[in-house]
This record gives C-alpha cells, structure tokens and sequence, in this order.
C-alpha cells in the first residue's frame, strides 16, 4: 500500500476526519500531551475595551450565497470569533465548550509567530538571514533544511522528500503529526519518534530558493536555529519576546515531543484574547501603549518585501491544484494582497488571526472543522474582510 492510498486508511487520517477528536485536542492539548509554558509575565493584563456592534444581521457570503454570522460559526465549527476594531472588542463568542479563559490550538498559525521572533532577531543583528542553517545546527548539514539558508526557510523555500519517499504534503503533514502523538501512529508504526530524528530524514530534491512548498520541517529547522541564537526554548523565548509585553491574561502553551523540544509550527495554545492582543500590538506598529514590543520596522513590512527569486504569488495550502495563485508568503505570514495591507495567521481546522491595519481590526477565530473534500473550508478571510469594511 502506498503513501497516496493511505490518506483514504483510518490508520493515517485520524485527526483530520474524528470530529470528536479535533474538538477534544484543539481545547485540551496538554492533557494529551507533555506540554510547556508560555508565561504572561507578572505584570496585570492589559484591558481590551468594548464597544459592541451587531454583526448579526450583516449579509456574508458564504458557498456563493448570502448568509449571516451563525451560518459562518455553523460552516466553520466554531469554537471563538472575537473582533477588534481600533482596539475595542466589537464582537467576542464562545461556544462549545470552549471560554474566554480556554486556551484552544492555533495549529500552523504558529508558524508566523516564529516567523515574527525570527525577522525581530534579523533586524537585531543576531540572525543571518543568508546565513545557511547547518552553520547554526552542524547536525542539519546534509539534509534539505541545513543546506537552506534561514531565508529559504523564512519563505518554505525548500523542496524535500522524507526518507527516500516522492513528496506527499497531505501525507507528510500526518507523518509529522505521528512524531509527535503517539496516539496518532497507526499500527506497526516504526518512523521518527522526535523532530530531531524526523528532520535528519530530509533530503533535497530540488535547489533551495526557487519555489514555495508548505512544510512543516521548514518551521522546525527554524525553531531550531533560534533556539541555538539565543540559548532558550521555543516557549520561554515567545515569553521574553512577546508574550509577556502584550498584556496577556493567561499563559499559553506548546506542545512537546519525545526529547521535550516544542513542536513549534503547530503545537501552540492561546487564548482569543491574548491572541487578539498580539494581532493588536502588530496593528499598532509593534507597540503596546508606549512600549516597543517589536521593531516597528518588522511589522511595518510584514506586506512588503518578499525576497527576489521567491515567488510573489502562491496557493494557500487547502486550495484546489487550479486555483488561481493570489497570496503572498513573507516571514511564514499569508498576505491576501487586498487594499487594507492585512495579513494573516493561518492554520489547519479553521484558526486564523487576521490584522487589518487599513480596517483598523484585528480578527481571530478558532474552530474545529473536520479537513475533507466533503466538507469544503469555510471563506473566514472573506468573512473577515466583509465585517472590517462594514465597520
């Protein structure tokens, strides 16, 4: 049986199609896994405003026809929508479970979190960009990702196959996620049971710097990196950088593998709020009242500046093979490309923080859909961008 054959085989898609499953992990991570702190910090969380708006009765559409807000968390399983728009919360829901004080998964939006700590230590002279990664990570020399340099890995800029197999993204997407949940490796299952071990099994089949493939190694290799810049873990440097300046109320959380290194392009939970905080912060130039959290310079060209030679227009990853190529990737951000200057945090089963700095709004919703052709993703982006010009 080959890799294709088994995205049909329950032994390689539970997670993706057990809707029970995705509800319970998106929600209580930590009780399936061994997990670490993102600490808040010990200063009193900032106040998020209110000044609600109904949003109800707005016209979105939704598969081709006019739909409302319930049709949209009804399409997206949602679990939290919460909307800022110049700092105030206009709209904040909760539902199935899930509260305001829950955190839930963000799955790969975490992937532009790193990417935002990875462009802050660039811009401070403390990380090449053009650098290779093996000079960072000797280990990694050999494999696809550490004969890349840190750019190539900013913009998925490699291409690489696993242990010899023809590169499958939904199959590797898996085969990443049985690294690091037992209880997703099916039966005789005898792969990589580490990011570590996992990473050293890539090898390149086409030279860095020429396309873009959506891959998880490439964040993992990263993470890496920073972790050997700067002598802390994944969670305890998204504390000192960010976490702990944005006012946040609650810790959040990664993920761990086997060895207790963070499963940094997914394995990441937060709040809405604290979420909504950080998109508030990036609205603001990087600042958070008269602190600087960021350099206002990162997250001034978070839009802008995709490197020559990386492509200006790629597919965003549930999209169908002929669908037009209309988002740009800069820093592991998603940028629509639309009048506002948004961009956005994307990941698996509906997660998405979006910045609108145009819109003065700042989006995050986070859900629980089950990945299937049966059951098409929900137009959250173009949900959001509808509420943004509406108010």
């Amino acid at each position: 049986m080959n890799d294709t054959t088994r995205l049909g085989d329950l032994r390689w898609t539970r997670g993706y199609t057990d809707p029970a499953w995705i509800r319970r992990f998106t929600s209580a991570g930590r009780e399936l896994a061994p997990s670490r702190r993102v600490w808040r910090g010990p200063e009193p969380a900032r106040e998020l405003p209110e000044r609600p708006a109904d949003l109800h009765a707005l016209d979105i559409e939704l598969g081709g026809t006019t739909s409302k807000l319930e049709d949209l968390f009804a399409a997206a399983e949602t679990d939290a929508f919460l909307v800022l728009h110049r700092g105030a919360v206009v709209h904040e829901t909760y539902r199935h479970g899930t509260e305001a004080h829950t955190p839930h998964f963000n799955a790969s939006a975490a992937k532009s979190y790193l990417g935002l700590m990875a462009a802050t230590l660039a811009h401070q002279g403390l990380l090449d960009r053009s650098a290779p990664v093996h000079g960072y990570v000797p280990e990694l020399a050999g494999t696809a990702f550490g004969d890349a340099t840190v750019q190539d890995l900013l913009h998925m800029g490699t291409e690489v196959g696993y242990a010899g197999r023809p590169f499958d993204k939904a199959m590797e997407a898996q085969r990443y996620h049985a690294v690091i949940a037992p209880q997703l490796r099916p039966s005789g299952y005898n792969g990589p049971t580490t990011i570590r071990e996992h990473l050293l099994t890539a090898r390149a089949t086409g030279r860095p710097g020429t396309g873009f493939r959506y891959e998880n190694g490439n964040v993992e290799a990263l993470a890496e990196v920073l972790r050997r810049v700067t002598g802390l873990t994944t969670a305890a440097l998204l504390g000192e950088m960010i976490w702990s300046k944005i006012g946040a109320e609650e810790d959040a959380y990664y993920i761990l593998d086997g060895e207790g290194v963070e499963a940094a392009c997914g394995g990441f939970s937060a709040t809405a709020r604290d979420v909504a905080r950080l998109g508030e912060m990036l609205r603001c130039g990087g600042a958070v009242g008269d602190r600087q959290v960021v350099p206002e310079e990162v997250a001034t060209t978070i839009t802008s500046g995709v490197p020559d030679g990386y492509p200006r227009r790629v597919r965003f990853p549930a999209a169908p093979p002929d669908s037009p190529a209309t988002l740009s990737y800069h820093d592991l951000w998603w940028i629509p490309n639309d009048p506002y200057g948004s961009y956005l945090a994307s990941g698996i089963h509906g997660q998405r923080l979006l910045v609108s700095p145009g819109l003065d709004m700042v989006a995050v919703h986070f859900g629980s859909q089950v990945v299937s052709p049966a059951a098409p993703a929900a137009p959250l982006l173009q949900a959001f961008l509808r509420i943004g010009t509406h108010l």
